[in-house]
């Protein structure tokens, strides 16, 4: 198949945009046999006043369970290759500058937007950063009936 992909992210976040980019995330992994599909959590640090490490093992551990979740979601789907992947950091550096090179990955699925509008504007979206920034193809989705 021309144009196949192998390596697929779908970032989620929690919100409903996330879910929408799952959801098509599967449709895409499905559709391209074989495909990895890497469903990725960042637990953005910036929330973290001083960086409690009881506060961010609770934190990953609630990730680990809605990324299980997915990910059975996904083998419910028939999509076989699935792995969840659960860094600290940055949203918008971590899953460009460095997932997206240790898993190789050909394309970047995520929602247009997980924050409110204030958030998108003092600290900007990470889907813009994304696809500013990936090396490989990025699919950005809208819930129905979004507006920018």
């Amino acid at each position: 198949m021309e144009n196949q992909y192998n390596s697929i992210i779908v970032a989620v976040d929690g919100s409903k945009e996330a879910e929408y980019a799952f959801r098509k995330s599967i449709d895409i992994a499905y559709r391209n046999e074989g495909a990895q599909l890497h469903i990725v959590n960042i637990i953005d640090t910036r929330y973290f006043g001083a960086f409690d490490q009881e506060v961010a093992e609770e934190v990953k551990e609630q990730s680990r369970e809605i990324l299980d979740r997915y990910k059975a979601r996904s083998i419910a789907a028939r999509v076989e290759n699935v792995n969840i992947i659960i860094e600290y950091g940055s949203p918008k550096t971590v899953i460009t500058k460095e997932i997206a090179k240790s898993v190789e990955a050909d394309l970047i699925i995520c929602g247009a937007t997980g924050h409110t509008p204030v958030e998108r504007y003092l600290i900007g979206s990470v889907s813009e950063a994304i696809v500013r920034s990936a090396k490989c193809d990025v699919l950005v989705i809208r819930t129905p009936g979004s507006t920018i």
